[in-house]
């Protein structure tokens, strides 16, 4: 792929996670999506990159906040919007919901609500990787306030005692739930710093600058592919809507409203759309085009999910894991 296809790519496919995501909040009101949804408007750099970066068979696992890394991946629109709506085409038949996204076609290996509840099991894949002998990545999406969790270091220590094929990537939205990075950390902490003390390769970037985080998961990834052993990246990035929701919390007073439009101002998909513009890789209407075909697919993608039939009865304990 040519710089020019893959930037035009990257925006594409952050414009695509953005319209999947708004309609998901335009239409969570008419009580059909009976799941929490954890929307990621605001955060699609991080996930579009690192989608097409990815080979599809490399191994990604994420959280609870999904959608974008699970369409990044590859993962099947349908698939996704019938799992909220919980049909039986459902990407987990409709047993999961939201946060509980899967497609082993394209290397998604799943999403769990549980904070870092999945760096293990990425580090797991990493080492059934190295165990193999083949060239394929592992790579594990989490939020900052995984790295509280005492997995987090575990794992970070033997990925790195054994030199495993395995990308971290930590977007930093400055939020647990309404809980700011302030009063759950110490102040001057730096997340990639603490992490680079471990013995891991790490680098921190403007997770709203999308040309930047292309560049750094590529830099990255073809370190970790080329037995340069695990790396770690920290994304600095802003979800707009609430932790949990279609709605904007600042409305409620849980974050500053000057926090919020200062980093709305800096929206990623924006800055993109600005610079492919300017740089003569595409017109205002090739960019309408785009949006249009997105938006037909999106569409379709609604109808199916809302025809879908929901899962038999009698189905309800196959599949299922304890």
């Amino acid at each position: 792929m040519t710089e020019q296809a893959e930037i035009l790519a990257l925006y594409r496919s952050m414009l695509r996670i953005r319209m999947v995501e708004e309609t998901i909040a335009e239409r969570y009101s008419e009580q059909e999506m009976r799941c929490p949804t954890h929307l990621c408007t605001g955060q699609e750099a991080v996930a579009a990159a690192a989608g097409l970066v990815l080979r599809k068979d490399d191994l990604a696992v994420s959280t609870h906040r999904a959608h974008g890394h699970y369409l990044g991946k590859g993962g099947d629109l349908r698939a996704m919007l019938a799992e909220i709506y919980g049909k039986a085409t459902g990407c987990s038949k409709g047993k999961g919901g939201s946060m509980h996204l899967i497609d082993l076609s394209v290397g998604f290996i799943g999403s769990t609500p549980v904070v870092a509840g999945t760096i293990p099991v990425g580090v797991g894949l990493a080492l059934s990787i190295q165990r193999k002998g083949t060239d394929q990545i592992g790579c594990i999406f989490f939020g900052d306030a995984a790295t509280e969790e005492g997995v987090f270091y575990e794992s970070v220590n033997f990925a790195v005692l054994r030199k495993l094929p395995v990308l971290m990537i930590c977007e930093n939205n400055l939020y647990s739930v309404n809980s700011p990075l302030g009063v759950r950390q110490p102040p001057g902490r730096s997340i990639c710093e603490m992490t680079r003390g471990i013995g891991i390769r790490a680098a921190a970037g403007d997770g709203n600058d999308s040309l930047e985080v292309l560049a750094m998961i590529h830099e990255a990834a073809d370190s970790v592919r080329g037995g340069g052993g695990p790396a770690f990246l920290e994304f600095a990035t802003y979800r707009w809507r609430e932790h949990c929701g279609p709605n904007v919390d600042v409305e409620n007073g849980c974050r500053p409203e000057e926090e919020y439009l200062a980093w709305k101002a800096r929206d990623p998909l924006a800055r993109l759309k600005t610079h492919v513009l300017e740089h003569g890789l595409v017109t205002e209407s090739d960019l309408s085009d785009i949006s249009d075909e997105v938006r037909r697919e999106i569409e379709d993608a609604f109808r199916f999910a809302i025809d879908s039939p929901f899962p038999d009865a009698q189905t309800a304990f196959q599949g299922v894991y304890q």
